[in-house]
């Protein structure tokens, strides 16, 4: 079970991390590749609905858990380059450990 408001984002960027690289390297081939547009606007439907999300997320943080801005900012820059959201996932869960002296 997901237990904090970090865990969530972090679980709700990669599932839209995923969603970018799905409609990137599958759904786009498939329209030029195979002359199905279909898969573009289905994929894309999807992609578009969990963006909204991810960035009501990244509301959430900002405002409700006091993130501070400037990640708030590369959160919505992630979210434009393909596996951004993964390295962005990388940094946050390294954010948490303990630093070890």
């Amino acid at each position: 079970m997901i237990k904090n408001a970090l865990e969530k984002f972090r679980f709700m960027g990669l599932i839209e991390g995923s969603s970018l690289l799905v409609l990137l390297f599958i759904a786009m081939p498939l329209k030029y590749m195979f002359d199905m547009p279909e898969m573009v606007s289905v994929v894309g439907a999807i992609h578009g609905g969990l963006f909204t999300i991810y960035c009501l997320f990244i509301a959430y943080m900002t405002f409700v858990v006091k993130w501070p801005f400037r990640f708030s900012v590369g959160a919505v820059i992630v979210a434009f380059i393909p596996f951004g959201n993964f390295v962005l996932d990388s940094r946050l869960k390294n954010l948490r450990k303990p630093q070890m002296a």
